[in-house]
């Protein structure tokens, strides 16, 4: 995660000329320092602008001077850079005032199934720059976004990263909460029993206590071969288990069956 976040780190920014197209892409030249040596350098189309075109030749011409941003190397050293990293100076900005770990406030705008985007306070007009993927709404098992947050509503979150490229804060809600497994990893090795909340090819997960699921493999339920676990339970059953591991890194408490499903 340390690797990914230190590639989302803004590039330094580079006055570039306009020189030409390469399919899709913007070829531009740079200058050193002292503006005498010159390098040829391309801006991928994805890189352009965030506005829509058919070709990047609608926004740029030959000979024109715009700001981009450094992203790397390739094909054989060529230095890329992206235009739509630098195109709305009061968005870049915002984004460059953010450290991880910093705690923001905002409100949330929309709620889709992937996640839910934020307006963050002082974020320019017209924007809408907060992002919560899924994984850091809560710690607990939702199945829908819409059960932990609604349109409107205020929250306060932990900065994960801030991407000039993408223009673009993502956000977690979950940083803000205690991890419930850090009181439940005294439970190794205890007998306890909870209802089955979900049922996958692999196996059942198994609700343990409030924001704890345990997970509970296929070949616990039963030594004869079964292709999968609903011929053997029904989601909402009590099953008693036992708990033989709890990773705090991974988020992860591991189950063995002690008696099976427990009908009621």
């Amino acid at each position: 995660m340390q690797s990914l976040i230190n590639q989302l780190r803004p590039g330094a920014v580079r006055a570039v000329e306009v020189i030409g197209f390469d399919g899709a892409d913007v070829l531009v030249k740079l200058a050193d320092a002292e503006g005498e040596k010159t390098e040829i350098g391309r801006i991928p189309r994805q890189e352009a602008s965030t506005r829509r075109m058919e070709h990047p030749s609608e926004l740029f011409k030959v000979g024109q001077e715009i700001n981009a941003e450094e992203i790397g190397r390739w094909r054989e050293g060529q230095l890329h850079l992206s235009a739509r990293a630098c195109e709305i100076p009061a968005l870049r900005s915002f984004l460059l005032a953010f450290e991880r770990g910093q705690v923001v406030a905002g409100t949330v705008s929309e709620v889709h199934n992937f996640g839910v985007f934020v307006h963050v306070d002082g974020e320019p007009d017209g924007l809408c720059t907060g992002f919560i993927r899924v994984p850091d709404l809560t710690w607990a098992w939702i199945n829908h976004p819409s059960e932990e947050v609604e349109a409107g509503q205020r929250i306060t979150a932990e900065v994960i990263s801030a991407e000039t490229r993408s223009g673009q804060v993502t956000l977690s809600l979950k940083a803000m909460q205690e991890n419930p497994l850090i009181r439940f990893a005294d439970q190794v090795g205890r007998v306890l029993t909870g209802p089955i909340i979900k049922i996958v090819p692999f196996g059942v997960f198994v609700q343990l206590a409030p924001d704890v699921v345990g997970s509970l493999h296929l070949s616990e339920l039963t030594d004869e071969p079964v292709g999968t676990p609903d011929k053997l339970v029904d989601e909402g059953e009590l099953i008693t288990v036992k708990v033989t591991e709890v990773d705090l890194q991974r988020h992860r408490v591991r189950l063995c069956a002690t008696g099976g499903a427990d009908r009621t």
